[in-house]
């Protein structure tokens, strides 16, 4: 479709949404212009830099705003969310408009319900009860094509697209137990099921495969508890039968290395090249961080695959995000405690009095201290105590101070100073960390690489954890301060580009763009309001799982208005009416299988 702005007619026939007078981008990168913008169905019908004289159902004055195409949430965990919230208001507030599911091997398409429930509460930190109460209430299908045509039939407030998780197609395909089990393998009818499932997948629309390596994920529930995630046991011999299915569909692989050890991100590397003989294995990785722990790495990683996509032909992307990667824990409920064995032990245990127990054991702390100190062990958390603040307790005269800072007054070592205030406090002692992106200098170098994609949000997963949905927003400000101090990232139109057309372009989806016969999918921005609020940390129930309290953000004057297939989602700080009750966003069908 032609990207160039309409300069014909304007024109006269009735409207059912007019945005006035706004700076609009058109997602693809060229440079924005002042224009009003026409909406008609769940089209836009005009975009026009002379003034549209037509009557509009609704009118936006956007006078000093940016309009840009709804961005575009690429890593997500609303599996389960979007059963019970389709709506998925979190997102829609910051200007989302679509999200991508069926991250990190998971997804809730194939596996029965206690399955799918086991295989995703514990490692995406959601209340396993209520994962299993939104999938028994609502899950009735078992095929890609099912699940799909469940979501149409919801009430939906983004678009939708997705991958097959991996650990869901070998627990359908395996049972759960024989999938976690590392001296069981697929029989050869069993891979050939596996086969014959992704590609029926991929007919119905989904982007590709995501899988885990990573062993630091576990499952849940009780029959299985604390094996890794099901994809984790799989030979590459595995993967790469699935790998052909997906370079020859010009699909997706969504994945993660090791994360502790990393060095089987070479395997990935390898995997994705074409070498000038076969097709590129599309590949996004998570995740390119610079973290505390390794802050050699993060320059090394993106620069590296930039090399050995160049060299090779490849087609790798890390996922990453724009912001300081800042953690948020409830006691020792926080995953980077999986990457060292005194962790996964207190994580094993759900029941508290015998997790108690365990923290309070004098063995168990020499391990723990052996752990903490070890200075060769791979990790991602940089295990410092004295950086890593108490931001919640009971006792007054500790918060505000790291558990570093109490351990030097009671004349302890830090790691017994933060057990003893989990055993007195549970889950009542909230503290909070920052792993990696802590320097703005390498940030802005990371953000800004081609090899990195702006997304790794998470969202719907980590409730008490992480909040990164407005991330979009905290990768445009960035750009925006870079141009206030005369050393700009990127132009305005290439920042806009990276979390909108950009996206839908790799990922293969009918998102990202607006232009005149695209879908209606628009945030309106305010640039003025992209301040410090955005980084404002908020709590508020979710009504869905129960009125769990979970992390978000609040920086409603950033976004005025966010458009979902022609219908207005929210607006001045409230959604509409109808928001959540009518479904305003569709699935989408990747172009492999659309074509």
């Amino acid at each position: 479709m032609d990207s160039e702005w309409s300069l014909s007619i304007v024109p006269m026939q009735p409207v059912d949404l007019l945005i006035r007078n706004g700076l609009v981008f058109d997602g693809l990168g060229s440079p924005p212009r002042t224009a009003d913008v026409a909406v008609a169905g769940d089209r836009v019908v005009a975009i026009s830099d002379t003034p549209i004289d037509a009557p509009a159902e609704r009118t936006i004055d956007a006078t000093g705003r940016w309009v840009v195409p709804g961005f575009l949430d690429t890593h997500t965990h609303y599996d389960a969310e979007v059963l019970a919230s389709p709506g998925l208001p979190e997102s829609v507030r910051h200007g989302v408009t679509t999200v991508v599911m069926g991250s990190c091997s998971l997804s809730t398409i194939l596996s029965s319900v206690e399955d799918c429930a086991d295989v995703f509460s514990r490692v995406e930190a959601l209340p396993r009860e209520h994962v299993l109460g939104a999938l028994a209430n609502t899950k009735t299908w078992s095929t890609a094509q099912g699940w799909i045509d469940a979501l149409e039939a919801r009430a939906l407030g983004p678009n939708v697209a997705a991958f097959l998780g991996h650990s869901d197609l070998r627990v359908a395909v395996m049972g759960l137990g024989r999938a976690v089990d590392a001296s069981e393998r697929p029989s050869t009818d069993e891979l050939a099921t596996m086969e014959r499932t992704l590609e029926a997948s991929l007919d119905a629309g989904l982007l590709g495969l995501s899988t885990m390596t990573n062993p630091w994920d576990k499952v849940g529930g009780e029959r299985y508890r604390s094996r890794k995630l099901p994809s984790a046991y799989a030979t590459w011999g595995e993967y790469r039968r699935l790998h052909r299915i997906l370079r020859r569909r010009d699909a997706i692989l969504q994945s993660a290395p090791n994360i502790t050890t990393k060095v089987n991100a070479l395997l990935f590397l390898a995997e994705s090249a074409g070498f000038g003989l076969r097709k590129p294995l599309k590949t996004t990785l998570i995740t390119a961080a610079d973290t505390k722990s390794n802050p050699l790495l993060c320059d090394a990683v993106t620069n590296g695959v930039g090399l050995w996509n160049a060299i090779t032909a490849a087609n790798v992307r890390w996922q990453s995000v724009p912001m300081p990667f800042e953690v948020y824990a409830d006691g020792i409920d926080l995953v980077v405690f999986e990457e060292f064995g005194a962790g996964e032990e207190a994580l094993h245990l759900k029941d508290a009095v015998a997790r108690e127990r365990l923290l309070s054991d004098p063995d168990y702390r020499r391990r723990f201290r052996s752990d903490y100190t070890a200075r060769f062990s791979p990790r991602v958390w940089h295990r410092d105590f004295h950086d890593a603040e108490i931001v919640d307790c009971p006792d007054p005269t500790v918060v505000g101070r790291s558990f570093g800072d109490v351990a030097d007054s009671r004349g302890v070592h830090p790691v017994d100073a933060f057990l003893d205030l989990v055993v007195a406090h549970g889950t009542d002692l909230r503290w909070r960390t920052t792993i990696a992106n802590h320097r703005p200098e390498v940030l802005d170098r990371l953000i800004a690489h081609p090899t990195v994609q702006i997304g790794f949000a998470d969202s719907g997963a980590h409730v008490r954890n992480m909040a990164f949905y407005n991330f979009p927003l905290v990768f445009l400000r960035a750009v925006l301060r870079s141009h206030a101090r005369s050393q700009p990232l990127m132009s305005l139109e290439q920042a806009v580009h990276r979390v909108t057309g950009e996206l839908g372009q790799w990922y293969g989806i009918d998102a990202g763009t607006l232009r005149e016969g695209d879908r209606a999918d628009i945030a309106v921005v305010d640039p003025d309001a992209l301040d410090d609020t955005l980084d404002g940390y908020h709590e508020a129930p979710m009504p869905s799982m129960g009125g769990l309290v979970r992390m978000v953000r609040r920086n409603d004057a950033a976004v005025p208005a966010t458009i979902v297939g022609g219908h207005l989602a929210w607006l001045d700080g409230a959604f509409a009416p109808a928001f959540g009750q009518r479904r305003m966003g569709r699935f989408l069908t990747s172009a492999q299988a659309a074509s």
